[in-house]
């Protein structure tokens, strides 16, 4: 069920390389995006793929993340996030299959996915696709 109207931008669903990058660079575009999240100004959609994927590649040893702020991020997500639950298979012809859980939680939810990948989303699907530097400039008055 889409979120509607004016919570179109306050929600979003967040692709992994969003949350990948913020961790480790968090003074750029995706760590705006991640600080939005953690000040309750962005509400995080996910679904339990979603966050299957989150742990199994925030976790990747090669990535040396900090174990405590991915838990923190993880945790804030449960706290205040958007839980969806979508059932519909991928469509043939997706740029990467495992893109399917976060376009189809955007579309149940109506709201946009933010990623550093956009060729990774075709618009034939009608899902709407960010950056993180558009998703901010959104945010401006």
């Amino acid at each position: 069920m889409p979120l509607g109207g004016s919570a179109s931008l306050r929600h979003a669903v967040l692709d992994t390389n969003i949350l990948v990058s913020a961790l480790l660079h968090p003074d750029g575009p995706p760590g705006h995006v991640l600080a939005a999240v953690q000040a309750g100004d962005l509400v995080p959609v996910f679904s339990p793929a979603m966050l299957a994927e989150y742990e199994s590649v925030l976790r990747r040893p090669r990535l040396r993340l900090d174990a405590a702020k991915v838990a923190a991020a993880l945790h804030q997500f449960h706290a205040i996030g958007t839980l969806v639950r979508t059932t519909a298979p991928p469509p043939a012809g997706l740029p990467d299959g495992s893109d399917w859980p976060f376009i189809a939680g955007a579309l149940a939810a109506g709201c946009p996915v933010v990623t550093g990948n956009a060729r990774h989303y075709p618009p034939r699907l009608g899902v709407r696709v960010m950056t993180a530097r558009e998703w901010i400039d959104q945010q401006r008055p």
